[in-house]
């Protein structure tokens, strides 16, 4: 599995940010509205459904920068491999840290626990399910 899109779902009652990380078992035919966006201003929307396998769910007091939020680069720019997806946000950080976050397109499932692990943060996974339709 290979990660293909961050989405911040929000913020919840204790002030910790909601993030989904959108999975894929093949990265051929990927792709999301506005994904073109030059630059992306938050026009961007998650990848196509068929396209999502697995989603893992991340709470932290951490912030990301998300590419889809970015005033200079479009996603398509982190499928190149130009920009990450995300990275972690320091510019309220004292010092620099020892190993900043950061998550690319296609990075592998296991690279990205290890990565917040070392950080003793966790994915809460969920399966997608194909069968429900959403009805807003």
């Amino acid at each position: 599995m290979q990660l293909i899109y961050i989405n911040k779902v929000g913020d919840d009652w204790q002030g910790s940010s909601i993030y989904e990380f959108l999975f894929t078992d093949k990265l051929d035919g990927v792709d999301g509205d506005g994904w073109d966006s030059y630059p992306a201003s938050g026009n961007p929307s998650p990848p196509n459904a068929e396209c999502v396998k697995k989603v893992g769910r991340l709470s932290t007091t951490l912030s990301f920068d998300l590419v889809q939020y970015s005033d200079t680069f479009a996603v398509w720019d982190s499928v190149d491999g130009v920009v990450a997806l995300g990275w972690e946000n320091i510019s309220d950080y004292e010092e620099y840290p020892d190993k900043r976050l950061y998550f690319s397109y296609g990075d592998d499932i296991k690279l990205i626990d290890d990565v917040l692990y070392e950080r003793d943060l966790v994915l809460q996974y969920n399966k997608v399910n194909k069968s429900i339709k959403n009805e807003n």
